[in-house]
């Protein structure tokens, strides 16, 4: 569900509806999307649950296995993050482990121009953990 907080969700919803409960929109111009699970998808490489423990089981995916490397997956939120100077956060859980088909997955922001500015990028996670 979504908080207070811009781009806050835990993704406990049903089905799709993550992407107007959370803010979220999938790229329409991108290769392919964004699902959500609660268990693994595809071989030994996926998690079996969610990182939050307790209730929450909910995740994003994307099922690299099928995919040509430079197919991109984007997700993009939907409503603004209030401007600040130094203080914003982005902070989120995320799986790669590595595998013949894990690709990079990065984080950017868009200045007020459309110019799109590479936060931070990861190309392997070594351990099979969040």
């Amino acid at each position: 569900y979504y908080t207070s907080i811009p781009g806050s969700c835990n993704f406990e919803t049903q089905d799709q509806e993550w992407t107007t409960l959370c803010g979220l929109t999938q790229d329409t111009t991108d290769d392919f999307d964004w699902n959500i699970s609660t268990s693994a998808v595809t071989g030994q490489t996926n998690p079996r649950t969610d990182h939050t423990p307790g209730k929450g089981q909910s995740f994003l995916y994307v099922n690299s296995s099928t995919q040509k490397e430079g197919n991109r997956a984007r997700i993009i939120t939907t409503k603004f993050f209030p401007a600040s100077l130094g203080v914003c956060r982005v902070r989120f859980w995320f799986w790669m482990f590595a595998s013949r088909q894990t690709g990079v997955l990065k984080v950017y922001t868009v200045e007020e121009h459309g110019t799109d500015i590479l936060m931070w990028s990861s190309s392997r996670n070594q351990e099979n953990k969040w």
